[in-house]
C-alpha cells in the first residue's frame, strides 16, 4: 500500500497470495526520484537498497539486530532530545556488503522502555526527521485498521482468488470514497461515525454535501420532489 504526499489515501495497491514475499513485490514497483520509501524490516534487500540510491529514491526502515556494518562516521546528536546516536554505516561483511553510505539512527521509544533503530539512505535529514518519518508509517496501518473494522473486511464472501480480490477491492473503493467525504466535509468526522451516520442517509432524500458539513439538521421537506413522478394505476 503507498500512501500520497499527504499520507491520507493510497496512490496504488498491490493485491498478491499471503505466500508471496513482500521484498519480491516492491523490487518490481518504480519511484520517482526524491520519492521516501518507508517499510518494515521485511524489506531488508541490499540490492534493492542499492537500486532505489542509484534511482535517486530514499528509504527508511528498522534496522534488524543481526545486521552486520562498519561504522564511518558518528554524526553529532541534538540535545535534549530522545536521538542516542547517528552514524554513517557501511552494511554487511565481506562476502555480502552494501558499498553505499547509510544513516544508522537510535531513538529512545518515549512511550515504551525501547531503543528503536532505523537505517536510511538520506544523509541531510535530521535524525528526529527520519524518526517522524518512520512513525508516520503508521497512517498504512490505521488505514488497514479502518478497512477491517467500518467495511468488515474479516470475512469473505466466496472462496475462489477472484471472489477475494472482488471484494477487497470493492472496500478499497468505498473506503477511498469515505476518506474523501470525510476531507471534504467542514464538520469533524471520524470515519467510523460517518460509517455508521452515512448508512442511516441511505433512504432519505437529502444534499449530501449540506448534510456533510451539517449532519444533525433535520431533512429537508419532499414536496415538489417528486412532482414529477409517474403514478402507478392499480
Amino acid at each position: 500500500m503507498v500512501l500520497d504526499h499527504d499520507g491520507y489515501l493510497p496512490t496504488f495497491a498491490v493485491i498478491e497470495a499471503a505466500k508471496v514475499p513482500e521484498v519480491k513485490i516492491a523490487r518490481q514497483l518504480r519511484f520517482e526520484a526524491g520519492t521516501i520509501v518507508v517499510c518494515d524490516r521485511g524489506y531488508i534487500d541490499y540490492a534493492w537498497f542499492k537500486a532505489l540510491t542509484e534511482e535517486g529514491v530514499f528509504f527508511v526502515t528498522r534496522m534488524r539486530t543481526d545486521m552486520v556494518y562498519r561504522i564511518a562516521e558518528e554524526r553529532q546528536v541534538p540535545q535534549n532530545r530522545n536521538v542516542l546516536a547517528d552514524q554513517v554505516v557501511y552494511l554487511g561483511s565481506r562476502n555480502h556488503r552494501l558499498d553505499v553510505p547509510l544513516r544508522r539512527i537510535e531513538v529512545r521509544n518515549e512511550e515504551q522502555p525501547e531503543t528503536l533503530v532505523f537505517l536510511t539512505n538520506h544523509l541531510s535529514f535530521g535524525a528526529t526527521t527520519v524518526a517522524a518519518i518512520y512513525r508516520d508509517r503508521w497512517q498504512i496501518e490505521l488505514f488497514f485498521k479502518a478497512l477491517k473494522q467500518s467495511l468488515r473486511v474479516k470475512t469473505f464472501v466466496g472462496t475462489s482468488a477472484n471472489a477475494l480480490k472482488t471484494q477487497i477491492w470493492t472496500a478499497l473503493i468505498a473506503l477511498l470514497l469515505l476518506k474523501y467525504l470525510q476531507l471534504r466535509a467542514r464538520y469533524g468526522w471520524s470515519l467510523s461515525n460517518l460509517v455508521a451516520l452515512l448508512r442511516q442517509q441511505l433512504f432519505v432524500y437529502r444534499h449530501l454535501w449540506s448534510w456533510l458539513d451539517c449532519p444533525f439538521q433535520a431533512p429537508p421537506g419532499l414536496d415538489g420532489i417528486h412532482d414529477g413522478q409517474l403514478v402507478l394505476g392499480f
